[in-house]
């Protein structure tokens, strides 16, 4: 669902509670969207707003929306509806980076699978 975002505490809040749900420090987060850390502190402060290119570093590096984070949407990975989708939220990174590594496992073997036919 997409909705406005009510204010300008949304994006600061998405920030820390993606972070903080990805279990990564505010250093872990610099280095993984390769933005400075202090940058990093400004926006969870409210203080500094990121530009369009730090913004997709952080989605990315978080493996969130865009749009989530600017709180036009309410679901975190912007699916909603996905079986495999729905749990990903819950997930820290290392988490996801596990799923992603066992779900392209799977797609090899079906691959495999099929040119052995």
């Amino acid at each position: 669902m997409v909705n406005e975002p009510q204010d300008d505490n949304v994006f600061k809040q998405r920030l820390k509670n993606a972070r903080e749900l990805r279990e990564m420090s505010q250093a872990k987060l610099s280095e993984k969207s390769g933005l400075p850390a202090s940058s990093i502190a400004h926006f969870e402060a409210g203080t500094r707003k990121p530009s369009f290119d730090s913004l997709r570093s952080l989605a990315n590096a978080l493996q969130v929306t865009t749009d989530y984070l600017l709180g036009r949407m309410d679901t975190i990975d912007g699916t909603g509806t996905d079986r495999l989708h729905r749990h990903m939220a819950k997930l820290s990174a290392e988490d996801l980076d596990m799923a992603e590594n066992f779900i392209q496992m799977l797609a090899k073997r079906n691959a495999d699978s099929k040119k052995a036919k």
